[in-house]
């Protein structure tokens, strides 16, 4: 089976990286503390979907919930990547949904168990296409803003994230040899919430740049 390619790059989806609780006030809402050290996790490449695509719930949840992320696209390997270069590494910036069966996910964690199959259900990590790292002024100023029917109900900004892009470049890079294709989603902002058959969500970095939509079904 082909890889999914990362839209706006010509690069085949590889491995993805997810950072959890990198937002004070979303570790906050979760009843979480806030990390010393970034909480990695993976998903599976059967998550990656697109722009326009339509989110299927799995029967196996009933308490699904929508996370806006910014997503960063690896470009250039690396290993043990310095703050000072991490970002020559990085071909593109796009938004993503980090898609939760929430109830699923309570129960790992109760059981101590890990996280894999609340993220990791087919489609539940839509990205954008993604704008090429050089068109990107600031990426310690990034806007994010996720629209669930059309109601604002996430608003964060890269400049609040508890571990900057640089940061987990260099943390990911010191375990993991970085390639081209590799997708980081960076943590999501305060709001996250359910979602339901019907629902139209719209993910949007820097007020329009770029663009992510999807239905739920």
């Amino acid at each position: 089976m082909e890889k999914p390619m990362i839209p706006g790059l010509d690069l085949p989806v590889r491995n993805i990286y997810c950072i959890g609780r990198n937002y004070a006030q979303h570790a906050r809402e979760m009843g979480s503390p806030i990390p010393k050290i970034p909480l990695v996790f993976l998903k599976p490449s059967g998550t990656i979907c697109f722009d326009g695509d339509t989110i299927h719930l799995p029967p196996q949840s009933n308490d699904v919930h929508f996370e806006a992320e910014i997503v960063v696209a690896i470009s250039k390997s690396g290993k043990n990547i310095s703050h000072g270069s991490a970002m020559e590494h990085i071909g593109g910036y796009g938004v993503g949904i980090d898609f939760t069966a929430r109830d699923i996910q309570a129960i790992a964690k109760r059981q101590g168990h890990p996280w894999s199959i609340a993220k990791g259900f087919d489609g539940f990590a839509p990205i954008s296409e993604m704008i090429p790292s050089n068109k990107i002024e600031d990426p310690n100023n990034l806007d994010l803003k996720l629209f669930q029917n059309g109601f604002v109900k996430q608003h964060g900004n890269s400049s609040e994230m508890i571990f900057p892009i640089p940061n987990l470049i260099n943390f990911l890079s010191q375990i993991f040899t970085l390639h081209p294709g590799d997708l980081i989603f960076t943590g999501t902002p305060e709001g996250v919430g359910p979602v339901k058959s019907g629902d139209k969500l719209e993910v949007l970095l820097n007020n329009g740049l770029q663009s992510l939509t999807v239905d739920i079904k």
